[in-house]
């Protein structure tokens, strides 16, 4: 079997769109949590992290970028940084066998809202030419294979919160078995909007900490709530070794294993055992060829509402048994908030920064731990320490589970 290596990222978050601004941003604890602007009568909870600013001006002709939703146009534009950044140059390359895996757990909720109204407002002749291909979940996958011109397969995978890693995982398949060299993958999600606030707001699923927007998103802490809506992106440059090494790209780091499960149980609640968590845990362990004791670090999916953050930490204690007091751990959702489709590559960014720079980024507003989550999940600070094995977990309504190690790379064949 191929290694499989990441050789460039790309971001769009809350707190910026370059991926060093934004780790800068996450080692320092800053929030992109804000109070939303849009109409909210009824609503209790308005809280989201928007992504403020963002452009496709130098990326995008104008009339092309008119055509795309907005969470392709995230898609689009991490996907040129993470290009840019690994040097390949796809003219070069056997452009069969580059794929794209780039999910999405809603997919295209703004333009369904807006040409529902264009629909019941000026009838059926007034809806737009363009409202399928942008609102398709795999439109973000198939506009970046025609932008490169790639003929490789090209998809959308979507299990809610755990969409980017099940997209990864299908991707470092792909380049582990032979069938490609390089694959685009990742997870872009735009459903901060009218509808998708009130959808969660009608489940009672966020926090509801308004006058305190930054404090809002707090996992593992006692006084928790709720997750706070956010939009985002990532997508990343995976290589096999040998290819990369042929070109002589900069080797960022390696994907050692993947570990997917299902609950079984609630479509919304997770396992209170954290037992289908603890599975994809193990297996992502097992495929990578580790022992527990080698990770150094671990990304909790970490989302703040209260089941959630028990279930997760009863997992990790049943994965790692005693070992599991002593790895620092730490969600970021702390800071962005949930990307949804989108989280699991962000975070996975953010574990090859960790590893880079040996730095674990903080759980702020961890003020008062929660009893019941009883690890040291890193809290208010960030925290200088050597790292060289990461789990992210990522956990989603449907009761999916995905769970991915990422390491420097490793000197010996395995």
């Amino acid at each position: 079997m191929h290694r499989v290596v990441v050789t460039g990222y790309g971001l769009v978050t809350p707190l910026g769109f370059n991926a060093e601004d934004v780790w800068r941003n996450i080692c320092q604890g800053v929030s992109g949590i804000r109070r939303t602007p849009m109409p909210h009568e009824g609503m209790k909870s308005l809280l989201v992290g928007e992504c403020h600013n963002f452009t496709t001006d130098g990326y995008l002709a104008p009339h092309d970028a008119r055509r795309l939703e907005r969470f392709v146009q995230y898609a689009m534009v991490a996907s040129i940084d993470a290009v840019k950044q690994s040097g390949l140059d796809f003219s070069l390359e056997d452009r069969d066998r580059c794929a794209v895996v780039i999910g999405s757990g809603v997919g295209g909720l703004s333009e369904i809202e807006n040409q529902h109204l264009r629909l019941i407002q000026k009838g059926i002749s007034k809806v737009s030419p363009f409202t399928i291909p942008k609102i398709m979940p795999n439109s973000a996958a198939g506009n970046v294979s025609i932008y490169y011109g790639l003929m490789g397969p090209s998809y959308a995978v979507s299990t809610a919160c755990a969409t980017s890693i099940n997209a990864l995982a299908d991707a470092v398949r792909m380049i582990r078995y032979g069938e490609m060299d390089i694959v685009l993958t990742g997870g872009s999600e735009a459903s901060a909007t009218l509808l998708g606030l009130a959808g969660f707001n009608a489940m009672r699923a966020l926090s509801e900490r308004n006058d305190e927007p930054e404090r809002a998103s707090r996992p593992f802490d006692r006084d928790r709530d709720g997750f706070v809506l956010s939009d985002g992106c990532g997508v990343l440059v995976l290589e096999s070794l040998e290819h990369a090494r042929k070109r002589k790209a900069d080797i960022l780091g390696e994907i050692l294993g993947t570990g997917l499960t299902s609950d079984g149980t609630h479509i919304t609640q997770p396992d209170e055992a954290g037992t289908g968590a603890m599975k994809a845990i193990v297996k992502s362990l097992a495929d990578a060829g580790i022992d527990r004791s080698e990770v150094d670090y671990i990304n909790a999916h970490g989302t703040a509402t209260v089941l959630g953050d028990i279930a997760e930490t009863r997992a990790i204690k049943r994965s790692f048994g005693d070992k599991a007091y002593k790895i620092p751990i730490s969600s970021t959702k702390s800071q962005i908030g949930h990307l949804l489709g989108g989280s699991g590559a962000v975070e996975t960014i953010f574990c090859l920064q960790s590893i880079r720079d040996g730095i674990v980024p903080p759980t702020i507003n961890l003020e008062n731990p929660d009893p019941e989550c009883d690890l040291d999940f890193t809290p208010l600070t960030a925290r200088e320490c050597k790292i060289s094995t990461v789990l992210s977990n990522s956990f989603g309504f449907g009761g999916h589970n995905a769970c991915l190690v990422v390491s420097r790379l490793r000197s010996l064949p395995r």
